[in-house]
């Protein structure tokens, strides 16, 4: 057998990672450490000024004010209720311009750590932020170096703690598109399981089979890595046991612990292989329709994965890539399998018993699947999946999830 260590991979990770229970608590020191190596020479008694953009939800956030403010870290609020667009990014642009900020946090969600990321990137370099946007706007590269951003999720879901990229969604095109840049990588991120303890089942839910994806397509997709191999085989047995409790208990210090750690291993994933059809879909889905990411993914990934399976088995019976769905079906459904086959309906199962909403639930139908499928064939995540899908394909992984 050939050793895997003769690939040739690359691996990029956040500058530092404090995980565990109550370390939100670290985050005043931390950002500290970052502000004062960034700002030596700027003289005794300056004070960091830091953007902080989070949910707002007031009784997560105070724990991390407590420990910024016990630090002697001024901060000014941007709040995102919504999954970010660029008009979002602008304001929040001209917010930390006009403060002087010289540091980003992102505490929240994905879209609140995504909106830090894409700001931290774009206090460093001129222009609009369109300017750099992938498939829509004119892709140009962030050739400045990002500002420092930290990272604090209070979701176990995206992964965007570890990611290099920075989703916006585009009113008027009706898509979500990525600014990427391989300094986008935060300089810290603090993973606190505890600060997910609130969260209702149904965002639960959502958000931890974002993270299975996240862990699902970096091992199928054209551009494997070999240490990403090894972080999601070691967290994918995590997810169904870990999210069936977390959502039947919040406060299950276990469940969310795995389910934090599984978040972050998607995201590192992610950031080092690709993705692949699920986010293909789901990007140009909660484009056009007021549907959650991790909404989407859920409702995608049993079909999706169903779909891939049988274009290989029809169209390329020999790729390895069946049986690495075969090897995801045991791991994923907590026994053996001998066939890639065994994947969906494993996550059918689990899908029901977290009473994850199909699309049909957000107002889509049968009209927008053509629309949708030419978007989705044109997304840069497509373009990791392990075979290319028909367009007839695509909207029947739509139908399905309907």
């Amino acid at each position: 057998m050939r050793s895997p260590f003769v690939r040739r991979f690359e691996f990029a990770v956040p500058g530092r990672i404090i995980f565990g229970p109550g370390s939100v608590a670290e985050a005043g020191p931390a950002v500290l450490a970052l502000a004062s190596k960034r700002g030596e020479g700027a003289g005794l008694g300056h004070k960091p000024r830091l953007l902080l953009v989070s949910g707002g939800n007031e009784v997560r956030l105070a724990s991390l004010v407590a420990s910024l403010d016990a630090a002697g870290i001024e901060h000014i609020s941007f709040e995102i209720r919504r999954e970010p667009r660029f008009e979002d990014a602008r304001a929040a642009l001209e917010l930390a311009r006009l403060s002087d900020c010289e540091l980003v946090l992102g505490f929240g969600g994905g879209s609140a750590l995504d909106l830090a990321k894409a700001v931290a990137s774009l206090l460093a370099n001129p222009g609009d932020p369109l300017d750099y946007a992938e498939v829509i706007g004119g892709g140009k590269a962030l050739a400045e170096p990002s500002l420092p951003c930290i990272a604090v999720p209070t979701t176990a879901g995206t992964g965007s703690e570890a990611t290099r990229n920075a989703v916006l969604s585009s009113s008027e095109k009706g898509v979500k598109v990525s600014l990427r840049s391989p300094t986008m990588l935060p300089r810290l991120a603090i993973v606190d399981p505890e600060l997910a303890y609130s969260l209702p089942p149904r965002v639960t839910a959502e958000t931890g089979m974002d993270a299975l994806t996240q862990l699902l397509e970096p091992m199928v997709c054209s551009s494997p890595n070999t240490l990403v191999d090894a972080l999601c085989r070691e967290a994918l047995p995590l997810v169904a046991p870990a999210l069936l409790r977390a959502c039947r208990n919040g406060n299950d210090a276990e469940a969310r612990s795995d389910m934090a750690y599984a978040s972050l291993s998607g995201g590192m994933a992610l950031a080092n292989a690709r993705l692949g059809a699920v986010h293909g879909i789901a990007g140009p889905l909660g484009g056009a329709f007021p549907i959650p990411h991790g909404a989407a993914c859920a409702a995608l990934l049993a079909p999706t994965c169903e779909a891939n399976v049988a274009a290989l088995r029809s169209r390329a019976p020999e790729s390895p890539v069946l049986a690495r769905y075969a090897e995801i079906a045991a791991l994923v459904g907590g026994g053996p399998s001998l066939r890639a086959e065994d994947l969906a309906p494993a996550l059918r199962d689990l899908a029901s018993r977290l009473e994850i909403r199909p699309l049909r639930a957000f107002g889509i139908s049968e009209s927008a699947f053509p629309g949708l499928a030419v978007k989705a064939a044109a997304s840069s995540s497509m373009k990791g999946n392990p075979i290319a899908l028909l367009p007839l394909e695509i909207e029947a992984i739509l139908e399905k999830a309907t």
